[in-house]
C-alpha cells in the first residue's frame, strides 16, 4: 500500500509539471475548462440515438399488459366456477319443484279420501236395503248417481297419482297399515298377513298418506 501511494504522488506531480510546460508553450491544459467542453461535446455527439432501445414507458405498458392478461384469466376461472355453482343451484331448484308439484296436493288428496269413503259406504248401503215399490225409481237414481260420483272421484284419484290399497292377504307392514286388533287365522289365511280392513289406505305416487286401518291373523284365538 506505501509503495503505491509513493507511485501515484509521482504520477501526479510529473502530471502538474507537463501541465506546467504547455501553458508556457500556449498549449490546454488536459485538465483545463476548454479541453473538458471539448471532450465532453464529442462524447456526447458519439451517443447512441434514444429511437434504438424501448423507453421505460413502453416498459411499463408491457409489464401493465402482463399483469391485465394475469387478471383477466383469474376472472375468467372464477367465472367459469361461478357458471358451475349456478348450474348445481339451478337443478337443486327443479327437483324441488318437481316434488312440490307431486307431492303440493298430498293435503287435498288426503280430504278427498274422507268424501270416497261416505260416497261408497252410502252406495253400498242403498244398493242392499230393500225399501218400497213408490221409493224404488227415487233410489235407483240415487245409487246412480252416487256411482257416477265413485267413478270421477276414482277417476280424479288415478289422474293424480292416488291409489287405494288392498292390503288384504299381505303381510302387515307398520308403514303402510294400521293395527286395530288381532283375529284368529281362518282357513288358508297365513298367521301375521291382513285378515279385513276396516279402513282404505292411501299412497300419493307411492307415497303413503294414510295408513289402513286392518286386523291381523294370529294363531292364537284371543282377540286383542
Amino acid at each position: 500500500m506505501a509503495a503505491r501511494s509513493l507511485w501515484a504522488v509521482q504520477r501526479l506531480q510529473r502530471l502538474l509539471a507537463s501541465g506546467a510546460m504547455s501553458e508556457s508553450r500556449g498549449w490546454l491544459h488536459p485538465f483545463s475548462t476548454a479541453t473538458q467542453r471539448t471532450a465532453g461535446e464529442d462524447c456526447s455527439s458519439e451517443d447512441p440515438p434514444d429511437g434504438l432501445g424501448p423507453s421505460l414507458a413502453e416498459q411499463a405498458l408491457r409489464l401493465k399488459a402482463v399483469k391485465l392478461e394475469k387478471e383477466v384469466q383469474d376472472l375468467t376461472l372464477r367465472y367459469q366456477r361461478a357458471v358451475a355453482d349456478c348450474e348445481n343451484i339451478r337443478r337443486r331448484t327443479q327437483r324441488c319443484v318437481e316434488d312440490a308439484k307431486i307431492f303440493g296436493i298430498q293435503s287435498f288428496c288426503k280430504d278427498l279420501v274422507e268424501v270416497a269413503d261416505i260416497l261408497e259406504k252410502t252406495a253400498k248401503c242403498c244398493s242392499e236395503g230393500a225399501e218400497p215399490e213408490d221409493h224404488r225409481r227415487t233410489l235407483e237414481k240415487v245409487f246412480q248417481g252416487l256411482s257416477l260420483l265413485e267413478a270421477r272421484l276414482k277417476s280424479v284419484f288415478t289422474k293424480h297419482g292416488l291409489e287405494k290399497m288392498t292390503p288384504i292377504g299381505d303381510k302387515y307392514d307398520p308403514h303402510e297399515h294400521e293395527l286395530i286388533c288381532h283375529m284368529p287365522a281362518g282357513v288358508g289365511v297365513q298367521p301375521g298377513t291382513v285378515a279385513l280392513v276396516r279402513q282404505d289406505g292411501y299412497k300419493l305416487h307411492g307415497r303413503t298418506i294414510r295408513l289402513a286401518q286392518v286386523e291381523v291373523a294370529v294363531e292364537s284365538q284371543r282377540r286383542l
